[in-house]
């Protein structure tokens, strides 16, 4: 009765109004290929992805006046909106420009461009804790409580548009995307505040072909054992990608999260154990970065080391019919039954789990289940192997240097 066709537009209403916790969870789960939702709550969720309300123009005004901003034209009425803010477009004046950091090497023509300029919802960061009340009765019973624990933590840090700023400077920095030519890092003003953004506005499709798909792949490979540093979010419109230039931009930083080069370590021995088909070394390696505690039962830790072999799949050698390459993510490929198998040890690990999995691995787990996904959706075939034995070799040929919270000076 509760969640009845009436009912469930009510859901879907209150729930894009609130911003905040309540719609991050909805297009977190909405972007999900867990299938661990009834199909009531998936389609509340899937709803909320597509139906933000906008601020009031009154609020709008008043964020304006706060931070005194130096634009000659501003548009009222939003392209955007999502759950922190809303997403306009303007136009700086030139001398806004003249004591940017990243000037140097911009055209002439770049100063007469329209930018984007995220202001975030008034409040928003102190809704987080009300929000998520709301939300939590819905999911009851789903295990999900530390999911929203440490989404509540991420999105505290989301709410800072200036950690935001850091982190687009620092993929836009040589050591990270800068130098490569097949990614592009917005511009970002240094009079950006913590609750409006201004960076350069890019343009491109949101779908694309298996060039995206690779490009995702090997981009979530690169964060995770080379820049140690990861935007988190897999959400399709975070990705722009321009077919005349054939560059995919990447227009969302807010989810970016920072990870212990000690962590990463023992994450990628556990990764590579999984690919390589090292059980032992899975299970010494799933200890160390938390995922067991003493007194796990063998159903929990066979079901849980399982399920990262079928994870690893793609990466893995072509000794079977599972592996070949380039890799299927089509739905109707070996991945579908792959995912399907997955699912299927989801509940088993629920019932035997003695600890919640690190904290880490809810961001790290989030982003490379998302690749995988937008491959799927794009029906892709993808050189997974190639793609991993060249990160891989990437990385090693490096000296380590400085923890990359480090170069982004950001806590």
């Amino acid at each position: 009765m509760i969640l009845s066709d009436t009912n469930i537009k009510r859901l879907v209403h209150k729930l894009t109004k609130m911003h905040g916790a309540a719609l991050k969870i909805g297009q977190f789960l909405s972007i999900q290929d867990t299938h661990i939702l009834p199909p009531s709550l998936d389609s509340i969720f899937r709803q909320v992805q597509d139906a933000a309300h906008y601020m009031p123009y009154s609020q709008l005004e008043e964020e304006e006046e706060k931070n005194r901003s130096p634009f000659i034209q501003f548009t009222p009425i939003p392209f955007a909106s999502a759950s922190i803010g809303q997403v306009h477009s303007a136009l700086l004046s030139p001398s806004a420009y003249s004591s940017n950091r990243q000037e140097r090497g911009y055209s002439g023509q770049h100063k007469t461009r329209p930018k984007t300029v995220k202001v975030q919802f008034l409040g928003i960061k102190e809704s987080i804790k009300s929000d998520l009340s709301y939300v939590s009765w819905l999911l009851s019973g789903l295990f999900l409580d530390r999911t929203i624990e440490v989404m509540s933590s991420e999105l505290q840090d989301e709410c800072s548009y200036t950690l935001e700023a850091s982190y687009l400077r620092l993929f836009a920095s040589p050591s990270f995307l800068g130098s490569d030519p097949r990614f592009r890092v917005p511009w970002v003003w240094d009079g950006s505040t913590d609750t409006v953004l201004v960076m350069e506005m890019f343009e491109g499709e949101r779908v694309g072909g298996e060039r995206i798909a690779s490009l995702t792949i090997e981009l979530c490979l690169l964060e995770l054992f080379k820049f140690h540093t990861m935007q988190t979010n897999p959400n399709f419109s975070n990705f722009l990608y321009n077919i005349h230039t054939r560059r995919l931009g990447l227009v969302d930083f807010g989810a970016t999260r920072v990870y212990g080069r000690e962590f990463m370590k023992i994450w990628r021995a556990l990764l590579e154990a999984a690919v390589y088909g090292d059980e032992q070394k899975c299970r010494e390696m799933s200890r160390e970065v938390g995922y067991f505690v003493d007194g796990e039962s063998e159903t929990m830790i066979n079901t849980h080391l399982k399920s990262l072999s079928l994870l690893a799949t793609p990466f893995k050698p072509s000794t079977s019919t599972s592996t070949l390459q380039p890799f299927s993510f089509a739905p109707d490929s070996e991945w579908g039954n792959i995912t399907a198998e997955i699912r299927s040890l989801i509940p088993v690990m629920l019932q035997e789990r003695l600890t919640p999995p690190p904290r880490e691995a809810y961001s790290l787990n989030r982003k490379l289940s998302g690749a995988f996904l937008l491959a799927s959706r794009l029906n892709a075939r993808v050189d997974t192997r190639a793609i991993w034995e060249k990160v891989l070799a990437s990385v090693d040929g490096i000296d380590a240097g400085a923890s990359a919270s480090a170069i982004a000076g950001a806590p």
